[in-house]
C-alpha cells in the first residue's frame, strides 16, 4: 500500500488524471433501528451503548469473501476490477495536511479532519480489521467503488461509527496542504438504507489540482455494521458522486453478509433480496 510523504513510505502514483478516485457512500431511504444513525448531539449516548450482539458465526476469511457484492448487486454498468488492483486504488487529492487555523477547537477537531483524509487514503475508514477481510474494486467509465467486508471482532466498529457521525459538523469546510498546494475539503452527512445495527453515510468533496489541473473529487462513503463485523464502500471520483450505487451497495450487501454469518449462501440474484 502506499504511503504518504510525510509518512515512513509513501509513494504517490503520478497524477491519477482522469478518475482517479476512491469509493464512497450513499443515501436511500431513511429507516433507523436501534444503534442507527448518529448525529453528533446524540453521538455521546451512542457511544455509551453496547453494541448489538451478532447472532452468528465468526467471519472468516472465506466467508468474506463469499459476502463480497457482485457486479449483479449493483446499479448502472459498473465492472468488476482485479482485487489487486482495486488494492492500488488512492487518489493524489487526498494527501495533504489539515489546516490547523481553520478550527476553532484547533488540535481536536483538526485531528479528526486529518484521520479522515488519512483513513480514506489508506482504505482503512472503520481502523484496521483485527480479523478476516476482503475486498473488491469496480469501475464505470472515469469513477471507482471499492467495497470491503471486515471483521473487529477485537476492536470496537461502533466506535468508527460514532467518530464518523461527528465529522459532517467537525470537518464541515477545511483545508489541507500538500506541497503548498491547498485543497478545500467539505463533509457532509448522507442518509442510508435501514440495514445491519448502525450505519453511517458521508459526502467527502475535495477541490484542489491534480496532474496541473483543476478538479474536484466527489466520494461517497459508507459504512455497516452487523454485530462485530462490517461493510464499507467508497464510491464516486472526478465526475461526481455515486450515491445510488452505493446505496444499492449498502442494502444487498448487508444481506450477504448477514445470510454468511448465519451460514446461508448469499443469493445470485438480488431480487431475492426484495
Amino acid at each position: 500500500m502506499t504511503r504518504r510523504p510525510y509518512r515512513l513510505a509513501r509513494v504517490l502514483s503520478a497524477a491519477l488524471a482522469a478518475g482517479t478516485l476512491l469509493t464512497g457512500t450513499a443515501c436511500s431511504d431513511d429507516g433507523d433501528t436501534d444503534g442507527s444513525r448518529v448525529s453528533d448531539v446524540a453521538a455521546s449516548q451512542v457511544a455509551g451503548k453496547r453494541r448489538t450482539p451478532s447472532p452468528t458465526a465468526t467471519l472468516t476469511t472465506d466467508g468474506a469473501r463469499t459476502a463480497l457484492i457482485t457486479e449483479a448487486d449493483i446499479e448502472d454498468d459498473w465492472n468488476q476490477v482485479e482485487d489487486t488492483q482495486a488494492e492500488h486504488w488512492h487518489d493524489s487529492l487526498l494527501i495533504g495536511r489539515v489546516d490547523v487555523s481553520d478550527f476553532l477547537t484547533a488540535k481536536a477537531q483538526a485531528a479528526d479532519c486529518q484521520r479522515l483524509l488519512d483513513s480514506l487514503f489508506d482504505d482503512d475508514l472503520l481502523g484496521r480489521p483485527s480479523g478476516a477481510s476482503a475486498l473488491r474494486g469496480f469501475e464505470q467509465g472515469d469513477s471507482r467503488l471499492l467495497y470491503q467486508v471486515a471483521s473487529y471482532e477485537q476492536t470496537d466498529p461502533q466506535d468508527s461509527l460514532n467518530w464518523m457521525a461527528t465529522l459532517p459538523e467537525k470537518c464541515d469546510q477545511f483545508t489541507a496542504t500538500d506541497d503548498g498546494a491547498q485543497r478545500t475539503v467539505q463533509v457532509v452527512e448522507t442518509a442510508l438504507p435501514g440495514v445491519g445495527d448502525a450505519r453511517e453515510g458521508l459526502r467527502v468533496t475535495v477541490r484542489g489540482t491534480t496532474g496541473g489541473t483543476q478538479a474536484t473529487l466527489t466520494l461517497d462513503v459508507a459504512a455497516v455494521r452487523v454485530g462485530d463485523d462490517a461493510i464499507t464502500v467508497t464510491a464516486g471520483g472526478l465526475d461526481g458522486g455515486e450515491s445510488d450505487s452505493v446505496g444499492q451497495a449498502v442494502r444487498l450487501g448487508t444481506q450477504r453478509l448477514k445470510d454468511v454469518l448465519a451460514g446461508r449462501t448469499p443469493a445470485p440474484n438480488p431480487s431475492e433480496f426484495d
